[in-house]
Parts: C-alpha cells; sequence; structure tokens
C-alpha cells in the first residue's frame, strides 16, 4: 500500500470515528508502529489531525468538545448493537435500573424495551422516547429533570437531586473516554456530576464503551477505571489494551460486532 493511500485510510478513519490510535492503525493496516506515527506527523503537519497522546484526534478536538447526538449515533453502529447485546444479558425482570445518556445507552435501551417487569431511571430524553414510543404496562421509566446538553442528557441540580433520591440495582454508562490515568471521563462537568450520582446511587456500575473511546480524554473524571463492575467493549480494542483493563476492572466482556448480532432498529433517534 502507497503511503498516499495508507494516509488516506486513516483520514478517514479519524472522520469517522473522531479519534484513532497508532496500536489500532497498526493492527488494522500491518504497518509498523513507526510507519503510522510518520504518517500521524506528516497529517499533523498537513492541519488534517491533531496528534495526542498514543494516536490522533481531529483538528480542534479538546476535553471539552461535546458532539451532538445526532452526530454520534451513526458511529461505530456494529461495535454499538454488539455491546448493547451483551449488556443486556445482565438485566433480569424485577431489576431498577439507572440509564445514562450517550449513543451506546441508547443503543441498548432499544433492547430493554422486550424485557418485563422492569424500572427504569434515566437522565436522557432519547432513552425515554424509546419507551414512551411503546409504552408497557409492566414496565416504569422515569425521566429526571434537569437542562439538556447536546448528548440529549439532562444535568445540573434538579438531575443530580432525582438520582440521588432512588436505589439501583445496576447503571449501565456510556462514556466520552476511557483511560487508564484518568478513568472513565466526559466533556461536561455538570453531565460528570450527574453521572457520579448514578454510580453511587447503584450496587453495580457496568460502563457500555466502544474501542474509540480508549485513549479519549475528557475534562472529568466520572469514575476510575476500578470502580467498573463490569466494563463491556468490543473486539476492535487491541489486545494489550484489553488486557490492562481486565486486570482494573471487575470484569471485561468483549462484544465481537461480527458475530451476527441482531440488525437494529431502523427507526432514527432524533435531534
Amino acid at each position: 500500500m502507497l503511503a498516499s493511500q495508507r494516509r488516506s485510510r486513516i483520514l478517514e478513519e479519524v472522520r469517522r470515528s473522531g479519534a484513532v490510535r497508532v496500536s489500532t492503525l497498526v493492527e488494522h493496516l500491518g504497518v509498523s508502529d513507526m510507519t503510522v506515527r510518520r504518517d500521524l506527523e506528516v497529517l499533523a503537519q498537513e492541519g488534517k489531525v491533531r496528534k495526542v497522546h498514543g494516536g490522533a484526534v481531529l483538528p480542534g478536538a479538546r476535553s471539552t468538545d461535546e458532539p451532538g447526538f445526532a452526530a454520534k449515533s451513526h458511529r461505530q453502529t456494529p461495535e454499538k448493537q454488539a455491546i448493547a447485546a451483551e449488556a443486556v444479558r445482565l438485566v433480569e425482570p424485577g431489576m431498577a435500573l439507572g440509564v445514562s445518556g450517550g449513543t451506546t445507552t441508547w443503543t441498548f435501551a432499544r433492547l430493554l424495551r422486550d424485557i418485563p417487569d422492569i424500572t427504569v431511571v434515566t437522565n436522557s430524553t432519547q432513552v425515554a422516547d424509546l419507551f414512551s414510543a411503546e409504552p408497557r404496562l409492566d414496565q416504569t421509566v422515569v425521566l429526571t429533570g434537569g437542562t439538556r446538553t447536546p448528548s440529549e442528557s439532562l444535568v445540573g441540580p434538579f438531575a443530580v437531586s432525582a438520582i440521588r433520591s432512588v436505589n439501583l440495582d445496576i447503571v449501565f454508562m456510556g462514556v466520552h473516554g476511557m483511560d487508564l490515568g484518568s478513568g472513565f471521563t466526559t466533556p461536561s462537568l455538570l453531565e460528570a456530576e450527574a453521572d457520579r450520582a448514578f454510580v453511587d446511587a447503584a450496587r453495580r456500575f457496568v460502563v457500555l464503551a466502544d474501542h474509540t473511546k480508549y485513549g479519549v480524554l475528557g475534562i472529568s473524571t466520572i469514575a476510575g477505571i476500578d470502580a467498573a463492575d463490569v466494563l463491556v467493549i468490543d473486539s476492535g480494542l487491541a489486545e494489550q489494551h484489553r488486557a490492562a483493563l481486565a486486570e482494573r476492572v471487575g470484569e471485561l466482556v468483549v462484544a465481537r460486532p461480527d458475530d451476527g448480532q441482531a440488525p437494529a432498529d431502523p427507526g432514527e433517534p432524533t435531534a
């Protein structure tokens, strides 16, 4: 493969995912670490990417940047579907669940609609809309109040107060980034506060994150890596990073998008 072809593929992946890691590119392109780093250096000099520790992001991407829900909903769709299929196995009838905002948790919530006798507490308007579109008498959905973020989450004092008033069996949380040092992070200080309230309210803390979240750093830490009772990721994350995470979390579940997961709903999320 010519250098120009490699760089085009790298740029394609950065634009699709928002961020790439050197280790992932080495695997996908079948070249050396040094070759990938040289390619990233060229792309950075051309202003097409911004180099960060271990990889690259789109120019201008910062720890407080937060893409809107609609923009993120089209990224890593097969991975999110595979993660959701693994995560729903942790749910049993009779449970009280917390579901945070985000497109991965929204994908997961679509599967929750088939489980009877559950109570779902969420600060996501998109998740609440899923259940209200097809209401069931054996399901209860509680939407917190609060101020809406670009990710369609409700945050602030009203949201935090509502979350702190409940006791949950398990919380399922999407994150902006995860890093062994900084833990699970978000680009919003207010969203981090609401997410921490969810963690405190639940007996089990489950994180749903696709491989592109590894190495991404948001401004505020929700919880350390060790706090996760279960982390569900997809097989796109390099083996060495999976091994490092497995040593820190309670349980690491690896979802494989190529294992023939059930197809997604044809409906698209609203903005």
